[in-house]
């Protein structure tokens, strides 16, 4: 069908709301609309538990009224195609419930517009740390950290890794009426009863760092920065620690131990740094097998030893699993049920370093990742590759996906 429709047919608007809603049923967090040139049909992508299948295909002759309806959605110029532009789309669901939505245009080769999406959270609960799947030994260890009074608590890993969830879900530990707490956020993506969120807007100044020297006048026991993006932020949340206060952060590195080197190299106070932290959370999130089709195996000595080599002889031999008949892992195979592609749901892998004297001694000292990084794991820290391997080994998620979001 040749005839183009225009962004005011109603085909088009329940069209554009139909792609809205099956994508949160999907729990997709984007949504990418695609259109090719000439008369190629339009593809439409979501992206869940972080990766991108396609949902539907639509007539080439559905592709500038699409594209312009959700301009209109989230008051965009219809007029402009040859710029990015940026917008949120406010979306009331038939049940009267909100749903937000970041939208992104970019004007793709052919003289077409491609569409992004981003599914906001619409501030939901906070998880319970116990959901967060933490080995038994990181969780007790991050639990005695979240008891103490005051100093620093960071969160690392890349975008998309699943740092706010595990940020709330401590704080939601240590949400009780006798404790003042501030969180500064962008945007606010869970709510809790009890905190005290603030949104910051940085185009008029107010950012993390305005926002951390308002709370420090505010009475606070606990601070939450949503993230420690300069120099600024960070030495007001030292100082914030060392003057009585528990402030929590997340930043963009990869492992627990380059965190401490970030961080002095971008010239925080090494002896103020060692006295203020209390741990460092790093973070990735893997996809878990489909519970219902996940098919067991017994994997060749060539893969075990694979396995052996990634996790560390030394370290492996401690966890006492022998490669006798019995050993079994888990692979993908699909079902109805996880849309045949063999996975659900997404579970975190983590990586704890506690702030020991031997490692505030280090920190001092301003050492090396390396350094760091021995002395965490001959005190019980296990990096996120090992700890990812222990839950392939267990049958959660496989080792393919463990690999693809750890470096190293």
């Amino acid at each position: 069908d040749d005839e183009v429709v225009t962004e005011s047919d109603s085909v088009i608007m329940q069209l554009v709301n139909k792609i809205i809603l099956d994508a949160q049923a999907k729990r997709a967090s984007d949504i990418h609309i695609e259109p090719n040139v000439g008369k190629k049909n339009v593809e439409v992508r979501y992206r869940v538990d972080g990766d991108c299948a396609l949902y539907q295909t639509l007539p080439y002759s559905y592709r500038a009224a699409v594209v312009s309806r959700i301009k209109i959605m989230s008051n965009l110029d219809i007029t402009v195609r040859r710029l990015p532009q940026d917008g949120k789309i406010k979306f009331k669901k038939p049940g009267g419930e909100e749903m937000e939505l970041r939208v992104a245009t970019i004007p793709t080769q052919g003289g077409v517009e491609d569409v992004v999406m981003r599914l906001l959270a619409t501030a939901g609960d906070a998880l319970p740390l116990t959901s967060m799947g933490m080995s038994e030994r990181n969780f007790r260890e991050l639990r005695a950290i979240l008891d103490k009074p005051y100093g620093m608590v960071l969160v690392v890993g890349p975008t998309g890794s699943g740092k706010t969830t595990t940020l709330h879900a401590a704080l939601h530990e240590i949400n009780t009426p006798d404790r003042k707490i501030w969180t500064a956020e962008d945007p606010v993506e869970i709510t809790q009863y009890g905190l005290r969120q603030v949104q910051v807007q940085s185009k008029i100044g107010f950012d993390f760092a305005a926002a951390m020297r308002a709370f420090l006048r505010a009475d606070p026991d606990v601070i939450m920065v949503g993230e420690m993006r300069d120099f600024e932020t960070a030495k007001t949340g030292v100082e914030a620690s060392l003057t009585g206060h528990l402030v929590f952060s997340t930043l963009h590195t990869n492992s627990a131990p380059e965190t401490i080197v970030r961080l002095l190299d971008m010239g925080i106070d090494p002896l103020n740094f060692a006295d203020a932290l209390l741990g460092i959370l790093a973070q990735r999130l893997v996809r878990t097998l489909c519970k219902k089709c996940k098919k067991a195996y017994h994997p060749d000595q060539n893969e075990f030893n694979e396995i052996i080599q990634s996790y560390g002889e030394e370290q492996f031999l401690k966890l006492n699993i022998p490669y006798d008949d019995k050993f079994t892992l888990f692979q993908p195979k699909g079902c109805g049920i996880c849309s045949n592609t063999g996975y659900k749901g997404r579970m975190g892998i983590h990586e704890l370093i506690v702030a020991s004297d031997g490692i505030k001694r280090l920190i001092q000292k301003h050492e090396t990742v390396e350094a760091m990084r021995d002395l965490a794991m001959a005190e019980g820290m296990t990096t996120l590759l090992q700890d990812g391997i222990y839950k392939s080994i267990q049958g959660v998620t496989d080792f393919k996906q463990v690999r693809r979001v750890c470096i190293k």
